[in-house]
């Protein structure tokens, strides 16, 4: 660009390119993060909070932790922990199969279908769990004999509800039946997530139907299946604690039992917190990887896992490449590869 001035003409020099700058110049350049000190401060008042609240954990003696250390692998306390295991185990198959069909009804032509999984999951998810636990557990007070016939005609065996339908299998009945509701939901929510066009491509191409749903549309809608129903079965694996009304030996009833011959109520808590969390900590592991999985159509480079990162940080610590000089050496390398890549003449 030249300018005219009272001297003559001026000519402003043209500004040398980022990628002709010389690598060692690039190199060189020294990263100067920017400065945060609210947010210095606000994590400096969290670490003060979190040490004033471990201090407490450490120095009270109310929280009792011998008590905590007799009880905690105790005998009676792990076999109540294998019955929540159970029950969630359970209830989650029983719960996803039965929410699958459901979801299926709703997603129907029929307006018969569509109306009945309407109102199952309008009903199962208006009832709080505790009062169809209890029902369910009751239900030999309706229903004494259990029949198989033809429908309003003879019957050609009968058995009685309560050896049928036991503490145990009412209770994973009731898990189960709730559980689909949601369940029901989160798989159509998941289904109608993909987009309508891969369907009539797949149909345009002669694909079956039900190679459309196994092979085309089910994997990309576990993308947004799989975070819901983590959820739900971390929900109802907690959840388990409310069959403490139907005197079942699950983790919750059982600590309530030894609180209450003991009179230690605080640390026999921190027992069922504890292992509370962490199984929740690892199905959430479980989740993270699975979720991984099925991201592999959307994602050609996932990140690396949080195990990686750490092994990488340590990496970096001993051979003392900080986080600003390995970016600035990730940016001296990509601007000495861009005058190759962008030359006349030069690979694409």
């Amino acid at each position: 660009m030249t300018v005219t001035t009272a001297t003559g003409p001026l000519v402003k020099p043209a500004a040398r390119p980022a990628a002709a700058l010389d690598l060692g110049e690039l190199a060189g350049l020294r990263t100067v993060p920017a400065r945060h000190p609210w947010r210095w401060a606000a994590g400096l008042a969290a670490l003060v909070v979190l040490a004033q609240f471990a201090h407490g954990l450490a120095t009270n003696p109310g929280w009792d932790w011998a008590t905590f250390r007799l009880f905690f692998s105790a005998d009676t306390i792990l076999r109540a922990v294998g019955r929540t295991l159970e029950l969630t185990f359970y209830g989650t198959v029983l719960g996803f199969l039965l929410g699958a069909v459901v979801a299926a009804m709703r997603l129907s032509r029929s307006a018969v279908l569509q109306s009945i999984a309407w109102a199952y999951v309008w009903a199962f998810r208006s009832i709080p769990l505790i009062v169809q636990l209890v029902f369910w557990f009751n239900l030999s007070y309706l229903y004494k004999r259990f029949g198989v016939g033809i429908p309003f005609g003879p019957t050609f065996a009968d058995f009685e509800t309560v050896g049928v339908l036991g503490a145990i299998g009412a209770a994973v009945l009731g898990l189960g039946l709730h559980q689909a509701a949601f369940a029901a939901e989160i798989i159509r929510g998941g289904i109608i997530s993909v987009d309508a066009g891969q369907r009539e491509a797949a149909a345009a191409l002669g694909v079956p139907r039900w190679r459309q749903a196994w092979r085309i549309v089910l994997p990309q809608a576990m993308r947004g299946i799989l975070p819901a129903a983590a959820n739900e079965v971390i929900s109802l694996f907690k959840g388990t604690s409310v069959v403490y009304v139907m005197a079942i030996g699950e983790l919750f009833y059982q600590v309530q039992v030894v609180y209450g011959r003991t009179g230690r109520v605080v640390p026999l808590l921190m027992v069922a917190t504890v292992w509370y969390v962490l199984l929740t900590t690892v199905l959430s592991i479980g989740q993270y990887y699975v979720e991984r999985y099925f991201a592999r159509g959307a994602e050609r480079t996932p990140p690396p896992t949080p195990l990686r990162r750490a092994l990488a940080f340590v990496r970096g610590l001993r051979t003392g490449r900080g986080p600003a000089r390995t970016a600035a050496r990730t940016a001296a390398r990509t601007a000495a590869r861009a005058p190759a890549d962008k030359a006349p003449g030069g690979r694409s």
